[in-house]
């Protein structure tokens, strides 16, 4: 094989991977863990079902891939430094991609699988990612004020899914037609309220 081939069989495996990836988010996060087949993923991604063991070892190892990659397009290292541009990327996942499954993707944070080993998985980086939040809210290792702020850190999160289950479905109004402007304060004065900062008045 030569480099041009192994530099194109790396890209068409990455793409692969990707593929898999955002197929396994929408079942998982619309059907749950249990009722998704890794049948249906790989038809969904246009390949073949054999593809998900060579990736990801299993269909637990996929799950774990899904949540990860939710997290990280939400976490604080994917956003500039501070609190401020924490709160605007989550908003900007949640609110302001009404066309795209990205804030189904919340679900996978919180949703019961039913399953011991992906609950353990979704527990883990739930707790993970809830300390990272806390971390930027000001959280120092040892600190006093540490269990406040990652109980205020959960209750942000949890205020981010609770929007995503109403409009997801459909039937609770106004929310569920809200725009994004109509959303967009409200839900970031909500966030800066819990993680700490005083939203300036006008």
């Amino acid at each position: 094989m030569t480099g041009n081939d192994s530099r194109r069989h790396a890209r068409d495996a990455d793409r692969t991977r990707d593929e898999l990836v955002r197929a396994a988010r929408r079942r998982f996060a619309t059907e749950g863990y249990r009722a998704a087949t890794v049948r249906g993923i790989a038809s969904d991604a246009g390949v073949n079902v054999a593809l998900i063991s060579r990736y990801f070892g299993s269909k637990e190892g996929l799950f774990a891939a899904c949540v990860q990659r939710s997290v990280d397009e939400m976490s604080p290292a994917a956003a500039p430094a501070g609190l401020d541009a924490l709160i605007d990327r989550l908003i900007e996942r949640v609110v302001r991609s009404p066309d795209s499954d990205e804030p189904l993707q919340m679900l996978l944070l919180l949703r019961s699988s039913g399953d011991e080993g992906a609950d353990r998985i979704r527990r883990e980086t739930l707790e993970s990612f809830t300390a990272s939040i806390a971390g930027i809210a000001g959280l120092e290792p040892g600190a006093p004020q540490g269990e406040d702020l990652m109980l205020r850190a959960q209750l942000a999160i949890a205020t981010l899914v609770g929007l995503v289950m109403l409009r997801a479905s459909a039937v609770v109004e106004p929310t569920t037609s809200a725009t994004a402007a109509q959303l967009d304060e409200p839900l970031r004065s909500a966030l800066r309220a819990l993680l700490g900062i005083e939203t300036p008045e006008r």
